[in-house]
């Protein structure tokens, strides 16, 4: 039996080839639509975070991501100080059930808190920027308008111009999520001076990796909201709803049943080399 392990870990090996990058989720190109903020916590700034959601269409390894933002006009690509990459399930999972009632709903949020993260800090990634294009406008933004109910709706804080900037993520360890379970992507950035808002995508995706359903809307909070979420289309805009910016790149795992008929039949395969060996010698 272990033999037959064994021999499947060199399977998976071999059909999962280290650094072979294959693209699992995309949701496009940026469409114009909004900009939102989405920032770690510094002097007299508050935390404000904004997820969108994704589903892989099978268990993966997951190496790299991509996402795309506005950085101020002038703003050098060297004032980027800090990116960190955060995992949520899906509201109720890791939240407190029932939630406080200061947001309209929860349902399809973001859970609570993450199950995973990453942070540039602490080398858990790394990451390049390259400018897509020195100016990019945004129909509306989102900013500081992030309040509990009943004071949700604010609108948006209107159109903006900055710097279409790509953003590409190394893990420095890949790690492994399921396929078919739904799941947000939540990236935060970290500049010298100035904002970063990420950008808005399709909703249904019409290029990157194409639809999926459901396709969940993009939820934000800041320190003041959290742990709960607002919707930004349905609850603080009134437009929408939008996706978000992203991808996920790395190995697609193969489905047991696969991994198994492939060890048989190389298990198969040894036997029959042993025996034409044993016979030709």
């Amino acid at each position: 039996m272990q033999k037959t392990l064994n021999l499947i870990t060199c399977v998976v090996a071999f059909v999962v080839p280290a650094g072979a990058a294959t693209l699992l989720f995309s949701t496009g190109d940026p469409d114009g639509k909004i900009g939102t903020l989405s920032r770690p916590a510094g002097p007299g700034l508050l935390e404000t975070e904004t997820a969108d959601d994704f589903i892989l269409g099978q268990a993966s390894r997951i190496t790299q991501a991509t996402f795309v933002g506005l950085l101020p006009v002038g703003i050098p690509l060297s004032s980027i100080s800090r990116i960190e990459i955060e995992l949520y399930h899906v509201f109720p999972t890791d939240s407190a059930n029932p939630p406080s009632g200061n947001v309209p709903a929860r349902a399809n949020s973001p859970s609570d808190v993450e199950f995973m993260a990453f942070d540039s800090s602490a080398g858990t990634l790394t990451f390049t920027a390259s400018l897509s294009s020195p100016t990019f406008s945004v129909a509306n933004t989102v900013v500081n308008g992030i309040n509990k109910s009943p004071n949700q709706f604010t609108g948006g804080e209107g159109p903006a111009t900055g710097q279409e900037v790509l953003f590409t993520i190394a893990f420095s360890t890949p790690f492994l999520l399921p396929g078919g379970t739904d799941l947000f992507f939540r990236p935060e950035v970290g500049l010298i001076t100035g904002n970063f808002l990420w950008l808005s995508a399709p909703k249904p995706i019409v290029t990157g990796t194409g639809p999926f359903l459901p396709d969940l809307q993009t939820w934000t909070r800041n320190a003041n909201l959290s742990p709960d979420w607002l919707r930004i289309g349905t609850d603080i805009t009134h437009q929408g709803p939008f996706n978000a910016t992203f991808s996920l790149s790395g190995d697609p795992i193969p489905e047991p049943a696969t991994l198994l008929l492939l060890g048989i039949g190389l298990l198969g395969l040894g036997a029959w080399k042993r025996k034409y060996l044993f016979k030709h010698n």
